[in-house]
């Protein structure tokens, strides 16, 4: 199992757990694009798989900036059975359902569910944590609930 698997940041809610499906190599440093399954924890039935870059130690030799890896990253959630929605937060700014590290403290790929529940909807965000400046790169998919 990828590194990234097994640093999850703990969070309040149950830190749901990725494997790795999928390895694309970009250059010939070795830096690959890395795609993770994850299953929300808290919602049956859906399944994210979220993408993001993984620095060689070449590129970390060459470049500098050790400890860190770019903040870029997707999302992209499907209905894989029956969906039971649990216990989730139902407030504006959702809950964090898997977050992984990006650099050894200060920056971390996290992605949020927000239920929208006028559109009866629940949207999953991929976006980067960074304590200093914040990161405007972001990804977003959406799965419809059923009528209720």
């Amino acid at each position: 199992m990828h590194r990234a698997a097994l640093i999850l940041a703990l969070t309040l809610a149950t830190p749901a757990t990725a494997e790795e499906v999928g390895r694309v190599g970009v250059d010939w440093v070795g830096n690959d694009i890395i795609i993770e399954s994850v299953a929300d924890p808290k919602v049956q039935g859906v399944t994210c798989h979220i993408a993001y870059f993984d620095r060689s130690l070449i590129d970390r030799l060459s470049n500098g900036n050790w400890f860190e890896d770019p903040s870029y990253s997707a999302v992209d959630c499907v209905q894989t059975g029956p969906i039971t929605v649990g216990n989730i937060s139902q407030g504006r700014k959702g809950e964090t359902v898997f977050s992984q590290r990006q650099s050894l403290i200060l920056k971390s790929v996290r992605v949020t569910r927000i239920h929208d529940t006028a559109n009866n909807a629940l949207i999953y965000l991929a976006h980067a944590n960074e304590l200093t400046q914040g990161s405007g790169k972001m990804s977003i998919s959406v799965i419809p609930l059923a009528a209720p």
